[in-house]
């Protein structure tokens, strides 16, 4: 496993949260297996995951995770086989879940323009906040938690880049001169406006100084989507789907778009495929 974990990493150059996530899988996997097997019942690998896929399914995981689990054990056995470490493969006949998948909702451009009008005709100190807010979700890509948890000193205005996320799927996604310019106004001028306590750290702040909710975030988007006559399917997570339906439709790969998404996996990328096709 640690040979395998180090070939995706050096020589496949997955990202670091994708190898944890292999990591995690396999070794919930060994341990199965070195379960059952200290039972003192001989069966063969090609058993014991039959029997694991069935252990899972008991467990009451999602399809989509069950999926992800045994795609990883195929993975690393097909690896084996590869390298010349196994000559049978006991994952040959091991069905993997189906599992289908909603197309991700996405903004137009015009869409996009209608949401960002409507806080940009205010001047309210909230209002400049929630138009940086949007300008950057809709430039990165973030999670909405990833959004809310940023913090003053995560955003790197001689780099425009902003460093997201939390242990292993921290990562660094890069911005544009126009965002980069918007949030450096912000964060000289405008966030003082909401801000009531010197030592908070938080980037985005609500009315009372405190950091910003993700319920909260949810709430903004959804009042300006309604004054804006759009439709009820406008959330904070539909600017992350945009974000990434548009880089795939500029040519970026998916790979690429994996690692700015922070997926821990390509197969959670693999959903905008066929949405960066359709233009609405």
């Amino acid at each position: 496993m640690d040979v395998f974990l180090e070939y995706l990493a050096k020589e496949k150059r997955y990202a670091q949260n994708t190898v944890a996530a292999y990591r995690n899988d396999l070794n919930q996997l060994a341990t199965y297996v070195e379960a059952e097997r200290a039972k003192g019942i001989v069966r063969s690998m090609r058993e014991l995951l039959k029997s694991y896929l069935l252990y899972l399914r008991e467990k009451k995981y999602s399809m989509a995770t069950v999926a992800r689990k045994i795609a990883a054990a195929k993975c690393f056995f097909k690896f084996m086989i590869d390298s010349g470490r196994l000559r049978d493969n006991p994952t040959e006949n091991l069905i993997t879940p189906q599992v289908r998948r909603r197309p991700p909702n996405f903004l137009s451009p015009t869409e996009y323009q209608l949401l960002l009008a409507e806080p940009t005709k205010l001047s309210t100190p909230a209002a400049k906040r929630d138009v940086v807010m949007l300008e950057l979700l809709h430039a990165t890509g973030l999670r909405v938690s990833e959004l809310m948890s940023l913090n003053v000193k995560d955003i790197d205005l001689e780099r425009n880049c902003v460093h997201c996320g939390r242990g292993s799927s921290r990562r660094e996604v890069s911005f544009d001169h126009h965002v980069g310019q918007l949030l450096k106004k912000f964060i000289e001028n405008d966030r003082l406006d909401l801000l009531f306590n010197e030592n908070e750290e938080g980037l985005f702040l609500n009315l009372r100084g405190q950091r910003l909710t993700r319920q909260g975030f949810w709430q903004i988007i959804k009042n300006y989507a309604a004054k804006a006559g759009l439709s009820s399917r406008i959330t904070p997570r539909a600017l992350r789907h945009s974000f990434a339906v548009r880089k795939l439709q500029s040519g970026t790969d998916l790979y690429s778009v994996q690692r700015l998404l922070g997926h821990a996996y390509v197969s959670s990328t693999r959903v905008y495929e066929q949405s960066r096709l359709t233009t609405r």
